[in-house]
């Protein structure tokens, strides 16, 4: 057996040995700030939107003494109405999203008869505006260009060919056939 067979299972070692020791040295030099190698590694994960968004601006609109079909219009089918509490609707709404704690809101809506009673809502309700950021995610938006075309620029394209007129359309017939055959 050749000098070389023999070193190849030693050469494996070593090199399984160095990366585990790499990444060691990777993970520790993280203190919990986050290294942009580690997070580089980890899986992407899709931000996961559970439930009924339920806004400031869709609570500010409810008022006591609005019907079920009104509330619902406002605020969306409810994700809990339960058989033993039919006068009681309850919003859930998770959002999970790599890197972050879970957000959790709940709204529930108590009814009397057919009619809204009261609510209780979330004090960290966020608005429309802010729930929409959120899902856009840490990316800075990215720039917009100006659409502008200045009349220098507009020299580069050939003038439009003149259209010709447009031919008449020819009469509509006085009588349109029937439709269904007659009746014999």
């Amino acid at each position: 057996m050749s000098d070389f067979h023999r070193d190849v299972p030693r050469l494996g070692l070593v090199l399984a040995i160095s990366v585990a020791c790499v990444t060691l040295a990777a993970c520790s030099s993280t203190n919990g700030t986050g290294n942009r190698l580690t997070e580089a590694l980890k899986p992407y994960r899709v931000s996961v939107v559970q439930g009924n968004v339920v806004t400031r601006e869709q609570v500010a609109v409810l008022r006591p003494g609005m019907s079920r079909i009104q509330v619902r219009d406002i605020l969306g089918t409810p994700l809990l109405a339960s058989v033993f509490h039919a006068d009681r609707w309850d919003y859930v709404f998770t959002f999970r999203r790599q890197g972050s704690e879970p957000l959790s809101r709940r709204v529930t809506v108590f009814f009397k008869g057919d009619l809204l009673d009261r609510f209780e809502a979330d004090d960290t309700l966020p608005s429309e505006a802010e729930f929409a950021a959120s899902l856009e995610g840490n990316s800075a938006p990215a720039k917009v260009p100006v659409l502008e075309a200045t009349p220098e620029s507009l020299q580069k394209f050939p003038a439009p060919a003149k259209a010709a007129e447009p031919k008449p359309l020819p009469p509509l017939p006085a009588s349109y056939p029937p439709l269904e055959p007659a009746a014999r």
